[in-house]
């Protein structure tokens, strides 16, 4: 193999990856993902024991679709109840977040994370974070505290839906992290109050 070709495949061999790589990191800091999910349609549903709230949500949104006229009167249901809720904010001038989280507990018991009017600066391989920290800056701050990862986000604008998991002390949770898990940067931070009922 001559010195010409060896150069172009060893440039070829170092070059995709690299491309590749830029892709993947630079993409998120200038293509929005908007999510515009509803309020949980099984909010007020008996989750079966043999079913996830995730199957059933899939269920619901798919019998939303349906229009059937009911000439019965309706059972009065039960409204989720707020637990806790905070504004997200900027976690410095280049991380910006706004909007509101909301913990809710439906009537079946589950619990759910709502983000509504919800904007963060996007970045690769975002991470939402319950933490007992109530102001987390840094890896340390939620490393130090603990912390639930939720899901990874969905879009960085829009309404959207996380479940919380059963067993989750959500007293013991002060904050909302958005959360960048590849280069351990916190994104958006909301800090957490209770909701007087």
């Amino acid at each position: 193999m001559n010195k010409k070709m060896r150069w172009w495949l060893v440039a070829l061999l170092v070059g995709v990856p690299l491309l590749a790589a830029a892709w993947w990191l630079g993409t998120p800091l200038i293509i929005n993902r908007t999510v515009d999910e509803a309020f949980p349609h099984s909010a007020n549903a008996t989750i079966p024991t043999n079913m996830t709230q995730q199957e059933v949500e899939q269920v619901m949104v798919s019998l939303a679709k349906l229009d059937e006229t009911v000439e019965e009167a309706m059972q009065a249901t039960t409204p989720p109840v707020q637990l806790k809720t905070g504004e997200f904010r900027d976690a410095d001038s280049s991380h910006r977040g706004s909007g509101r989280a909301t913990i809710y507990q439906l009537p079946n018991g589950t619990r759910v994370l709502r983000f509504e009017q919800f904007q963060v600066t996007n970045g690769p391989d975002l991470r939402v974070l319950l933490s007992p920290h109530p102001t987390p800056t840094s890896r340390g701050d939620l490393e130090a505290t603990g912390y639930i990862e939720l899901d990874r986000l969905k879009g960085n604008i829009g309404n959207q839906n996380y479940v919380i998991p059963e067993g989750t002390d959500v007293a013991a949770q002060q904050s909302v992290v958005i959360y960048c898990r590849p280069f351990h940067v916190v994104f958006s931070v909301a800090q957490l109050q209770d909701v007087d009922q």
